[in-house]
């Protein structure tokens, strides 16, 4: 067991999720497998990876090692990935699960995801049923979605009665979503920040220093504990072990009204604001 205890959130679905996570987009082939070791021995339960992102073998491979070195029980893992738009459709989705399945090669996953809702194919709803059938079985444990606005949110529960545990998007002190978050909350979806430190953009404000000099901590960490105070998950990447005890190491910090009122402030500042789109 890691020397970091990451608190849990519960989702809509009764299910409990790890509050922070390690995000694998762009981590380099070679070191994926080292990393994800490394987060698992510094206390990391929660792993999030994607088709998209070209890497689930190799996630699934670090995971594996660990299980079978007994560094972790694969009850203790958190593992989510993600349905690309070219596998929208009942069949199609059933197949792309299938497939990260079996590269993940874990058992069942705790979390599958919509990556994006993809409306010019109009195919998001019959998707979501598909991924609420494969639900149902031991395969998969809850469902969810990223990217997803409230109109397609409340398209997926019109039609279904079922509301997604997880919304996954782009959420850090340069865009903070209110209408997004009040959406989701509308829901009761959790919501989780990919790239919440918006690909280092974040790093260098001198309100966010300012702040992470007083707090003794990193930018980093005052942005990660901003948002976990929002009541939002995070999935920040990391690429060494030291940024990887960092980030956990947000959980301790603590900021004060006047931090948040003042983060709360940043929202839409030239050059500081959404990264993609």
């Amino acid at each position: 067991m890691g020397d970091m205890s990451i608190p849990n959130y519960v989702l809509n679905d009764g299910t409990v999720m790890p509050q922070l996570g390690l995000g694998t987009y762009k981590i380099a082939p070679d070191e994926v497998e080292s990393i994800v070791r490394t987060a698992i021995e510094l206390g990391y339960r929660h792993f999030d990876t994607a088709r998209l992102y070209d890497n689930e073998e190799v996630v699934g491979r670090a995971l594996n090692d660990a299980i079978n070195a007994g560094d972790v029980t694969r009850e203790e893992l958190y593992v989510v990935s993600k349905l690309w738009h070219d596998q929208h459709g009942t069949d199609e989705a059933k197949q792309g699960f299938a497939e990260s399945l079996r590269k993940l090669n874990v058992g069942y996953l705790d979390n599958f995801l919509i990556h994006w809702p993809y409306p010019q194919g109009g195919r998001f709803v019959e998707t979501w049923e598909s991924l609420l059938h494969i639900r149902e079985t031991d395969e998969l444990v809850s469902a969810g979605v990223a990217n997803f606005n409230a109109e397609h949110l409340d398209e997926l529960v019109d039609a279904t009665g079922v509301a997604p545990s997880l919304n996954q998007i782009e959420l850090h002190p340069g865009f903070h979503q209110p209408e997004q978050l009040a959406a989701n909350e509308k829901h009761s979806i959790r919501v989780e920040a990919w790239s919440p430190l918006a690909r280092g953009i974040v790093l260098n404000n001198p309100q966010l220093e300012e702040i992470a000099h007083a707090t003794g901590s990193t930018v980093a960490q005052v942005v990660l504990r901003y948002l976990l105070d929002k009541g939002v998950s995070v999935v920040p990447k990391a690429s060494s072990a030291q940024r990887l005890q960092q980030n956990a190491a947000a959980i301790d910090v603590e900021l004060s009204a006047d931090d948040t009122a003042t983060i709360d402030g940043l929202a839409g500042l030239p050059g500081f604001g959404r990264i993609f789109g």
